[in-house]
């Protein structure tokens, strides 16, 4: 969840920091800090956003080129300028920035407090870089590199660390076990981040950290080995990622960039991969495996957030396309309920980043039970990447707002791509149908544009609502899944409660809810449900709540009955979750907005799950 950031090379690493922290801040922005390394080591940090730690720097600002960084989301300890990382040891010469959680901190500490060492944060980080300096104090003879992996081995949790000590001035070091680091080589300076957001200026050059593994920064260059002291060869990665992908480019959050950015994001991840000519589908990365996924007796997809959204469109896609079983798992849940798969099952996990720490685990359980762990993530050199058997990328580019957009809507394309291949391959779907869906998905950017034309009208609805303590969302067969990450949206960017449910489920409590204050965000855009729709259109309107229609232009009984209409085109039923999610991302963020909410750095929340 945390932002890291290390540089060791020429440049004042200041600047270094502060620039690469405010790239990170997605990822954490309650307290922000900094070791430098300057003959000595100059720590500054507070509680509040990276501007404020920038504040505080130009006061007396520190000089080195050597240093790390830190972006908080906090786990152990309130969000104060103490438990703000670096954290010091108590000897004042060892500094760390941490990402993860330490499982047996409290063991660990009492340990250490038994020994005489007191420790001045609530925070769970602070007890490694007391023990790394209890280690050097026991052995006079020990290395300190030696010591930090004494005091790794002693270690249950997860962490992305970079550590720097006075006493070697010309080296940084780096760990990992469980939260994405990446190394960054330039010339004459080495990089250290959670994530490439701020290497991109510097180098395309870049190595990513296994689990279980130390590195060894130095100006010239780096070395990496394993926990047990093993020397390790690590491939150099080119990054294909620029640097105007992660700038706002003229919007004003980077949530509404990468609404209005979603026609070209589609389309990208359509590329090279659909012929709506030849109505052929080539997805590469599964060629090895298509078979093995058409024979299977079941699908499970496991997600999390707005991942798991996607992965219920995909239960209706997969069953209805290729007219395979499918059980979508929050991903947090599967590994600790002991799920039935074993070696003749498919486990197909999502995630935006590829790191999101309770969906590898239930990848890795899928895996240890033999089955054939699939991915789909947006994040080239993830760790979702990585270590599946095969998958696909969204190629959805950087998404760097919290709350996601381009990510549900690129996972949904893959997601009908892999429906219909297996769909295809199983026979299950009839050529005249499969050439009707193809036709439809080529075009989908087209069609998203018109409904972000629409975007001042949008904004005027969102300005009639932003009063609304509560809203509830109803949607049926393709478009529920909608409803859930349309009321996920508001709740998350603007703070007011809001409930998504099958439109038939309203009357089995939450009718209760509906009064002339409660807005009701009826999704009625699949032909085969909007009957049943209409249905319950009239018992919202019969109890005073405030209808606002997602439909298309054919569908006037909706529009005749609903007080507020958004319109957009129509399409195959199967793929309308890519066209009645956009006006849902855009009345969120208007009401967000005008509630002066920060919609790209909601509270509590980071863009990064990489903790469980």
């Amino acid at each position: 969840m945390c932002g890291i950031v290390g540089y060791i090379g020429h440049r004042d690493c200041r600047d270094v920091l502060l620039k690469g922290l405010a790239r990170l801040e997605y990822r954490g922005y309650d307290s922000a800090g900094v070791a430098i390394l300057n003959g000595d080591l100059a720590v500054a940090k507070c509680a509040g956003k990276v501007r404020d730690l920038a504040a505080r720097l130009e006061v007396a600002p520190p000089r080195g080129t050597v240093g790390i960084g830190h972006t908080r989301w906090a786990t152990h300890g309130p969000p104060n300028d103490t438990n703000a990382h670096p954290h010091v040891g108590s000897g004042g010469t060892v500094a760390l920035v941490h990402n993860g959680i330490i499982e047996n901190y409290s063991a660990l500490k009492a340990t250490l407090q038994a020994k005489g060492r007191s420790f001045r944060s609530q925070t769970d980080t602070e007890v490694i870089v007391q023990l790394i300096e209890e280690i050097l104090e026991e052995s006079a003879e020990i290395s300190f590199e030696a010591a930090v992996r004494l005091a790794l081995k002693q270690v249950t949790g997860t962490y992305g660390l970079a550590i720097v000590n006075r006493q070697e001035p010309d080296r940084l070091y780096v760990a990992r076990n469980g939260s994405p680091l990446v190394i960054g080589v330039g010339a004459d300076e080495v990089f250290v981040a959670s994530d490439a957001a701020p290497i991109v200026e510097y180098t395309n050059q870049v190595v990513y950290l296994e689990d279980g593994e130390l590195a060894v920064l130095r100006r010239d260059g780096f070395e990496v080995r394993s926990i047990d002291d093993v020397p390790l060869t690590k491939e150099v990665h080119q990054l294909s990622l620029s640097l105007d992908e992660i700038e706002k480019g003229g919007f004003p959050h980077f949530m509404l960039k990468e609404i209005h950015e979603q026609p070209r994001a589609v389309a990208d991840c359509l590329r090279g991969r659909l012929d709506a000519a030849t109505h052929s589908i080539q997805l590469g990365g599964l060629a090895n495996v298509l078979d093995r996924l058409a024979a299977a007796p079941k699908l499970t997809i496991a997600a999390c957030g707005t991942s798991w959204h996607s992965g219920l469109v995909g239960e209706y896609l997969f069953e209805q396309l290729a007219r395979v079983p499918v059980e979508v798992e929050y991903a947090s849940e599967f590994r600790y309920r002991d799920p039935l798969i074993d070696g003749r099952d498919v486990l197909l996990t999502i995630s935006q980043s590829g790191e999101t720490a309770d969906t590898i685990a239930a990848l890795r359980e899928a895996k240890a039970r033999g089955a054939l762990a699939l991915g789909i993530c947006n994040v080239v050199g993830s760790t979702m990447a990585r270590e599946t058997d095969a998958g696909v990328f969204t190629h959805a580019g950087p998404e760097i707002g919290v709350a996601s957009t381009k990510a549900f809507t690129t996972q949904v394309v893959v997601l009908a791509l892999m429906a219909l291949a297996v769909g295809r391959r199983r026979g299950a779907l009839p050529p005249e149908r499969a050439a009707a869906i193809i036709e439809e998905l080529a075009a989908i950017p087209d069609k998203i544009r018109t409904i972000l034309a629409q975007d001042a009208a949008i904004r005027a609805l969102a300005d009639r609502f932003t009063y609304a303590p509560n809203f509830l969302y109803l949607g049926r067969t393709f478009n529920f899944p909608v409803a859930l990450e349309g009321a996920l949206k508001l709740k998350e960017i603007s703070y007011i409660h809001a409930e998504g449910y099958p439109a038939a489920e309203m009357k089995h409590g939450p009718i209760a809810l509906i009064d002339r204050l409660m807005p009701v965000v009826v999704i009625a855009t699949t032909r085969h449900t909007n009957d049943k729709m209409i249905s319950n259109i009239e018992e919202v309107r019969a109890r005073g709540g405030r209808v606002i229609a997602i439909t298309t232009p054919e569908q006037d009984d909706v529009k005749r009955l609903a007080e507020f209409v958004i319109e957009v085109p129509s399409t195959e039923d199967c793929l309308a979750p890519l066209l009645s999610v956009i006006p849902l991302q855009l009345l969120a963020y208007h009401v967000a907005v005008n509630r002066g909410c920060n919609v790209d750095q909601p509270r509590n929340l980071a863009k990064s799950v990489t903790v469980e």
